[in-house]
């Protein structure tokens, strides 16, 4: 009876064990911030991966808040590739801190230098600091892909809640509150960047990165694929003897 029972339990583990990995739409481009809390300065960043099989990620191009828009914003520097944040007038002048904004930084973006483009089956991480993070609530930073064979893909679908995910969804996070837990791994709040040389706030380890995930799960997988090799082996021995 027992001799029976292992393959059973061992496969429903599997099973269990292969539901709890991520999906593949988390190849998708995301934002991981440091800080949800609002009011303080959270490391933004932005994890993309090349989705194309046949061209690489060139540029990338994020698109920030306009009804709440950043005081500060700075970007850290990564080898091999450029970046520029392009400012503009707010649809209505906007009143934060007590500092009426009429410009804020409404993009940024990074450029690959030659033979630093993502390549097919790679991912980049970019990242910027900025703040203060406004009231609680969602924040979305719609994207922009350019691939070296001239694809543009945007990210740019809002996600609404109860309905399946969509094609392109926009890279974002939610805003806490101060005396409310933080939603993603992260450090205490920041305080604002000193200067512009794009020195980025100390960062927690994630305990969101998809990657991460993916190496776990499979570490799982693996070890339970073995356990029910093993309990097969045993079976047999059992019945030899």
């Amino acid at each position: 009876m027992h001799r029976l029972a292992v393959r059973p339990v061992l496969a429903a583990s599997l099973a269990a064990a292969l539901a709890g990995v991520p999906l593949a739409a988390q190849a998708h481009v995301r934002v991981s911030p440091d800080s949800t809390t609002t009011g303080s300065y959270s490391e933004l960043t932005f994890r993309v991966p090349t989705e194309s099989a046949t061209a690489s990620t060139t540029k990338v191009s994020v698109t920030l808040p306009q009804d709440h828009p950043f005081l500060s914003v700075s970007v850290r520097p990564l080898d091999g590739w450029t970046s520029t944040i392009t400012e503009a007038k707010p649809p209505t002048p906007v009143q934060q801190d007590g500092t009426t904004i009429t410009k804020a930084a409404r993009t940024v973006t990074w450029t690959a230098q030659p033979g630093h483009a993502v390549r097919p089956g790679q991912y980049e991480k970019l990242s910027i600091v900025a703040g203060p993070l406004p009231a609680p609530g969602e924040v979305s930073l719609p994207a922009t892909q350019t691939y070296s064979d001239g694809e543009v893909v945007r990210w740019d679908e809002p996600m609404e809640a109860g309905s399946a995910e969509p094609e392109h969804p926009a890279p974002e996070f939610t805003v806490t509150a101060a005396d409310a837990p933080a939603t993603a791994s992260a450090s205490t709040a920041s305080s604002a960047p000193a200067g512009s040389s794009g020195t980025p706030v100390t960062r927690a380890a994630s305990t969101s990165d998809p990657a991460s995930r993916w190496l776990g799960g499979g570490a799982l997988v693996a070890a339970l694929a073995a356990l029910v090799l093993a309990g097969g082996a045993f079976a047999r021995s059992r019945r030899r003897a």
